[in-house]
């Protein structure tokens, strides 16, 4: 055979595989020989072959469901997608029709032919446009949105500041936690990082660009320089991506809105930042072949060697993302195993006529930075659609490459047919051991020891009686054995030994003391004295048992030492093969981790998030749409290997250990200093980083300013109220303007109300009883000898008071400030003069001697100095006292409405009873109330609404699903955050497992279109791992209650609480 006669033969199978591979992608065949006689019947014409399986397969006609759709990597010069060659097809398999089925698919592949050739377009960029579509749509439709829903920046400029030095976090403008989990992770690639802030458009940008690619490519690159600027150094705790994401959807138009796989996003980011590389590079070059960056960083090459038909060939291909099958393996070593040889590879090494064909691939040159691609999607030709595989996959933090690399072939070779022995004769002893710990003939297996051991207990068991009824008494009364054997009686007849009804008088006494006690073993524990322990042999001599037992325990002493022999040899083979390539010569190859993509939810519906290590803080971070929080090792592997929950990674990022440069800091040449924020910038993005700043800086003096505006007219408005309703004469003002600041009043309106309340006349009798006894006391003493003592009156009545154990019903801290200030340890001037304030009334009594009190107490409040009492201070214990009346409040109210199953209107009063209860207990933990019971009672409100909202989704109703969708949407979504930003609640976050469990199991179900829709548009919203508050109704207004009131409705429903709620745990 002539070489250009080999040339195509190798051409023509490898276009056959790749049409093998199309076929597998779009109908999910996986049996080869139906494959290649699909091919063989259309004559190598796609559209006929797919027909002809779906034809052969199709034996229930498919039931009209969302879209979906598997994609394949495109082949072409630069990047090879091992294991896949197919064109990338989208193939719509929602029609019930067969034929329709049939003509959409051929439809499709015509039309992807005809706009590749038209535009240079292929269909996989056209996916990812429609993807892009929808974000953008998303985004736009977001501003219509109401304030409950997500999505919605805090209206606080404060709220999105950036604290300090930590990352900045990108903004999830609508389906794009994908966008924001890829570029993440690439940013923070310190390298990576360098080349796009230091990417300078060629000169020619300027003029119209030459073709499609440059119009597409270029502006991309300015916009992703922005925002990398942005991340870099924007005073704002998240920024807005919306910029790129529009100048990719520009980039192809589509009418259409599917899902994309973030992997092909990944493969098309990439390739479209070489080409904007590619177009630099050519403009640069001087007379030398251009360099392009982005591939020497993230493209290596392989060898295939292998043999076809007997004849053995050998290639060189480039490869960008390595693609890895996860379903059937344990950890990312056994994916790579297997990814490395295809078919039967025993050929290679054999003559030269075999008729087998494999191919091993062996690394010749590996990227900087290693990206493998875990397919956790398959396609269910059963019910014809994706799943998502959450089978569990290990990975380690550092991955050694050497046992692939082709340098290391031979020994490798080597090693692998070692490891296959190793395998073969660990095989067979773990079949043998299961012999020994599964021992029977039964369905019911035991091990062999303890079937000896056993029987050797049986053995030596000494008989009770000869025969196992011998001891038991036939003639008992009903309650005994005999009645339960005897058949009932007739309908016609009256059995004459029935048992009395309850609560009848009849039957005779002495019939009831003869009973004998019956043992239930499903309801009893204890074991009737006369009951023999075990079965025993009835008939056994002296010498059989001493045979027996001797035989028994020779027996299980050799079962027990060839159990322990075969469990010692496997664990030493097992030690074995993990130790096959610990060898210094196989760990010259070191990638350590530096990023994991992590997708929860199923095939058609989820979130995404990255884990990125910082080597300088030696830290493993969560980067998850705005927000950024330091993780660790324990929480990667929990949301990242599978098998756990719905999440799993489906990305794994590693970097050359040798090749520090890649995560290196950049320093000034001049200076030897490490470059930090703005510093690292060129002049234009420092520029534009700068005007950005200037904008959010200028936003949030804006809202200081409206919100002290805002202030102002309170403050304003509450003293013109105070002032009007003050009903004092002149005549009993204390002279030489000794009344109290106007603030000082309308601060402590719950201890001086200007107006004869409830509340007030219950604070001025306790007053003026505290005054009655001090007098009592010492009737002789001046006014101001009289106010000290009866203001140690009163103290001792609360400080007695704040001393009470009492239970949670009833809470003296409500009956009065001072009683507060004790449980919180306030200083003692902030408690005097709050004491003060209580005496200095202008609603006490009229007698003499409370006047004269209360004029000595206003005067002793003006000669207070504000050197010896810090009035912000003062002001502040206040506030957190009002502030805890307002929790008592909102407390209260939501668990009325709880109790009385109200679940929609309790919510929001339970939600700001835990907001505003946290912020006390962040000062101290007798601020407020107890946390666990407001959480456990926030918590179960969330699940009964979310009970609520699937079993009306369930109905099918397109009102009931509204509604029930219209709960989610609004309470549910929007609170879920409250429950995930402390990650420590374990119970939190198992509920808010529970709740999307509940809707993801809707997934694999039949149902209508449109719910299918309207399910699908909802997930991401619920599957969103975002632990930023977003914007929820204003708190509730509160009514007023008189302190007697409060305390007395509070007790209430603490009682009630006491009387039917489960555990505060919640469990």
């Amino acid at each position: 055979m002539t070489v250009e006669q080999n040339v195509l033969q190798q051409h023509s199978q490898k276009h056959q595989q790749t049409l093998l591979n199309q076929l597998r992608e779009v109908t999910g065949t996986t049996d080869v020989q139906l494959l290649q006689q699909a091919l063989l019947a259309s004559n190598g014409d796609l559209a006929e072959a797919v027909a002809f399986l779906t034809e052969k397969n199709a034996k229930v006609p498919q039931q009209d469901e969302a879209t979906y759709y598997q994609t394949a990597q495109i082949t072409n010069d630069r990047y090879i997608s091992v294991g896949s060659q197919a064109d990338t097809n989208v193939i719509d398999l929602t029609g019930d029709d067969k034929d329709d089925l049939q003509r959409a698919i051929a439809l499709s592949l015509e039309e992807s032919s005809r706009a590749f050739r038209e535009t240079g377009i292929t269909d996989e960029e056209q996916a990812i446009s429609r993807v892009l579509e929808a974000s953008i749509a998303e985004n736009k439709a977001s501003l219509k949105r109401t304030h409950t829903e997500v999505w919605s920046d805090s209206p606080n400029p404060h709220d999105r500041k950036r604290q300090e030095n930590c990352p900045v976090g990108l903004k999830n403008v609508g389906n794009t936690c994908w966008f924001s989990a890829v570029i993440q992770s690439l940013f923070n690639l310190l390298e990576f990082q360098r080349l796009v802030l230091h990417y300078s458009p060629p000169a020619r940008m300027q003029d119209l660009p030459r073709n499609q690619k440059e119009h597409r490519n270029l502006p991309f690159m300015q916009e992703l320089r922005h925002l990398f600027s942005l991340l870099v150094g924007s005073k704002r705790k998240y920024v807005d991506p919306s910029r790129a994401v529009e100048i990719l959807k520009d980039a192809f138009k589509s009418s259409e809105s599917q899902q994309q796989d973030v992997s092909e996003f990944t493969h098309k980011l990439l390739d479209w930042l070489e080409d904007a590389f590619q177009i630099k590079a050519e403009e640069d070059r001087e007379g030398e072949q251009p360099k392009n960056p982005m591939v020497d960083l993230f493209y290596g090459r392989f060898l295939a060697v292998g043999v076809l038909e007997g004849k053995k060939f050998e290639n060189t291909e480039m490869f960008g993302q390595y693609p890895l099958q996860v379903n059937g393996f344990k950890d990312l070593h056994e994916c790579l195993e297997a990814a490395m040889i295809e078919g039967e590879i025993e050929s290679l090494h054999s003559a030269e006529n075999s008729a087998k064909s494999g191919q091993e691939h062996w690394f010749t040159e590996l990227p900087p930075v290693l990206t493998f691609e875990l397919s956790r999607f398959e396609f269910n030709q059963t019910l014809g659609r994706p799943e998502k595989i959450h089978n569990k996959l290990e990975f380690p933090s550092m991955l050694y490459m050497d046992r692939y690399m082709d340098r290391n072939r031979d020994i490798t070779r080597i090693k692998r047919e070692e490891i296959r022995r190793l395998k073969e004769h660990l095989t067979v002893l773990q079949q043998r051991l299961e012999r020994y710990l599964s021992y029977g003939s039964g369905p019911k297996r035991f091990p062999l020891a303890d079937v000896l051991q056993y029987a050797m207990e049986f053995a030596s068991s000494k008989p009770v009686c000869t025969s196992p009824l011998e001891d038991v008494d036939t003639t008992a009364l009903p309650g005994g054995t005999t009645a339960q054997l005897t058949p009932p009686a007739s309908t016609g007849e009256q059995p004459d030994t029935s048992v009395p009804a309850e609560g009848s008088g009849s039957g005779p006494q002495a019939q009831q003391q003869q009973r004998v006690s019956i043992h239930k073993p499903f309801t009893q524990s204890r074991v009737p004295p006369d009951l023999p322990m075990h079965p025993a042999p009835r008939h056994i001599t002296e010498e059989e048992l001493r045979v027996l037992e001797g035989c028994l325990h020779r027996w299980r002493s050799e079962v027990e030492n060839d159990t322990r022999d075969l469990q010692a040899s496997i664990s030493r083979i097992h030690r074995t093969i993990e130790l096959m390539y610990s060898d210094k010569s196989m760990m010259q190859v070191p990638y350590r981790l530096h990023a994991v993509l992590v997708h929860e939810g199923q095939a058609n519906a989820g979130h995404y998030w990255a884990y990125i290590f910082d080597p300088h803080q030696q830290q493993w971070m969560k980067y998850n749409d705005i927000s950024v929080t330091k993780s660790s090792w324990e929480e990667l592997v929990r949301d990242s290997f599978g098998g756990y929950r719905n999440a799993s990674a489906y990305c794994l990022m590693y970097i050359d250990d040798k090749k520090p440069f890649l995560i290196e800091e950049e320093f000034d040449k001049e200076t030897g200093q490490m470059l930090s924020g703005l510093d690292k910038l060129p002049p234009d993005l420092k520029e534009y980083v700068e005007a950005d700043n200037k904008l959010f800086v200028r936003e949030m003096e804006e809202w200081d300013a409206l919100q002290a505006r805002k202030l102002q007219q309170e403050k304003l408005a509450l003293a013109a109220a105070s002032v009007a309703a003050q009903p004092m004469s002149t005549e009993l003002c204390p002279p030489d303007n000794t009344a109290p600041s106007i603030a000082s009043q309308h601060d402590l309106e719950y201890m001086e109300q200007q107006s004869p309340t409830e509340d007030s006349k219950h604070l001025q009798e306790d007053t003026e009883r505290a005054i009655s006894k001090a007098a009592a006391e010492h009737d002789e003493k001046s006014p101001e000898a009289l106010l000290n003592t009866a203001m140690k009156v009163e103290y001792t009545r609360l400080l007695r008071f704040a001393q009470e154990d009492t239970p949670p019903e009833r809470d003296y801290r409500l009956l009065h400030v001072i009683v507060y200030f004790i449980h919180n340890q306030a200083p003692k001037k902030i408690v005097e003069r709050s004491l003060l304030m209580q005496f200095a009334d202008r609603n006490l009594g009229f007698d003499e001697r409370c006047k004269s009190i209360m004029k000595v107490a206003r005067a002793k409040l003006e000669l207070i100095k504000p050197d010896e009492v810090n009035m912000e201070e003062y002001e502040m214990w206040h506030q957190d006292y009002r502030k805890f009346r307002d929790t008592t409040v909102f407390l209260l109210i939501g668990l009325e409405l709880f109790l009385k199953k109200s679940y929609v209107e309790a919510l929001m009063y339970l939600i700001f009873a835990y907001q505003y209860n946290k912020e006390l207990l962040a000062k101290g933990p007798y601020r407020g109330h107890d946390e666990v019971l407001i959480g456990h009672y926030r918590r179960e409100c969330l699940l009964k609404l979310n009970e609520h909202a699937a079993v009306l989704f369930e109905t099918g109703e397109e009102t009931e699903v509204n509604a029930g969708l219209s709960i989610m949407n609004e309470l549910v979504v929007a609170c879920i955050p409250l429950l995930l930003v402390d990650e420590m609640e374990e119970k939190d976050m198992v509920a808010v497992e529970d709740m999307r469990n509940r809707w993801c199991s809707y997934l694999g179900q039949e149902m209508e279109p449109n719910l299918q829709e309207k399910l699908t548009d909802f997930l991401p919203k619920l599957l969103d791992c975002s632990t930023e508050i977003k914007s929820i109704h204003d708190p509730p207004k509160l009514p007023s209650y008189s302190t007697l009131e409060l305390c007395e409705r509070y007790g209430q429903v603490m009682t009630s609480l006491t009387l039917s709620r489960t555990p505060a745990d919640g469990r």
